[in-house]
């Protein structure tokens, strides 16, 4: 039977109508992201990823006081039936704790070159880092003269800064990852010492790093350690509050006197079992990209790129003097600095 040019066009019409039918009834892409990253920050990034690709991310994050702690708690609970699909830390040794507990699954993003720096790949390629910020003394600019401001991490024992030094609960966030860095560099029995010096120089306990520069704002303190961003959002508030990255070499003192600017990547990874692998390997080529470090950079928060690309592109968020870490053997004195901690602080 020949069909009349008007029943043809009537066909093709219907089957336009159906096939767009069909697209809209079509679910659309999710993935789910576990971080720790802070939420204003985390926006940005997911903003564009969602803008870019039209992938709704679902996230969750955690408080301040135990983020990265509690959604490591959570990833291992959820072992056996993962709700997440990609995992990305504000810092490494929450990520490096799931790929030793076998939660994380290898995934290597094509823009990881050869170049990308080997402290930032995993083992096994379970993870790699991108977006650095770094530990800092934090200090209070209008109390404090150029000359007065303690440039190492020893210094903060002086008596002049008795009851005027702050850091953050140890067992929580960066400050964690902090005391175990210095651990594997002075020994535990340094490190308990100089904890030790530290409490009887009437050292001050925060929830966490943010605490930390609003305590140096107030006044209750002249002195604290803190990460790079927390004091790029004091200064943002119009706070006095700068910042010093110890050295790593100090004139006149010997080679373990100080361990210089710990640097902090974030570190993003698939996690294993993920409910939709095909999505969290996207997000992941994303994040690897530089576009999510770009976003990073931009931000208030100041990330430091990885990307050489992106570095130069963001040449205000460059941090100079930030000393690579041995990730894994920081991970492995954690929880050894965390006993001395316990039975060293009050």
């Amino acid at each position: 039977m020949r069909l009349t040019h008007c029943a043809f066009l009537a066909m093709a019409v219907f089957s336009m109508m159906s096939m767009v039918a069909c697209d809209r009834s079509a679910p659309a892409p999710t993935v789910t992201l576990y971080s720790s990253i802070d939420g204003t920050i985390l926006r940005e990034v997911v903003a564009a990823y969602e803008a870019e690709t039209g992938v709704t991310v679902n996230v969750l994050g955690d408080t301040e006081a135990t983020k990265t702690t509690g959604l490591v708690e959570r990833v291992l609970a959820e072992r056996d039936r993962p709700r997440a699909d990609v995992w990305w830390s504000s810092e490494p040794f929450g990520t490096l704790r799931l790929a030793q507990a076998g939660v994380l699954a290898p995934h290597v993003p094509e823009a990881l070159s050869a170049s990308w720096p080997p402290e930032l790949r995993g083992e096994g390629d379970l993870w790699f880092g991108v977006g650095m910020r770094a530990r800092v003394i934090a200090y209070a600019s209008d109390r404090l003269a150029p000359e007065q401001v303690p440039q190492t991490l020893r210094e903060l024992t002086d008596e002049r800064l008795r009851g005027r030094v702050g850091i953050a609960q140890p067992q929580f966030g960066t400050t964690r990852g902090h005391m175990g860095a210095l651990a594997v560099a002075w020994g535990e029995d340094e490190l308990e010492a100089w904890l030790a010096d530290m409490v009887e120089n009437d050292m001050r306990v925060y929830d966490g790093n943010a605490t930390i520069v609003q305590a140096i704002a107030r006044g209750e303190i002249d002195v604290g350690l803190t990460d790079t961003d927390d004091v790029f959002a004091a200064q943002r508030q119009g706070w006095s509050v700068g910042m010093v990255l110890e050295p790593l070499e100090v004139p006149g003192r010997g080679p373990r006197w100080s361990i210089g600017a710990m640097g902090i990547p974030t570190t993003a990874a698939l996690v294993a079992g993920a409910p939709q692998p095909d999505e969290a390997r996207r997000l992941l080529e994303w994040i690897a990209s530089g576009k999510a470090e770009a976003v990073l950079a931009a931000s208030e928060a100041r990330f430091a790129p990885v990307s050489r690309t992106v570095a130069m592109e963001h040449p205000e968020a460059t941090l100079d003097g930030v000393v690579p870490v041995d990730l894994a053997a920081v991970a492995d004195a954690i929880d050894n600095a965390m006993a001395i901690t316990t039975r060293t602080l009050p």
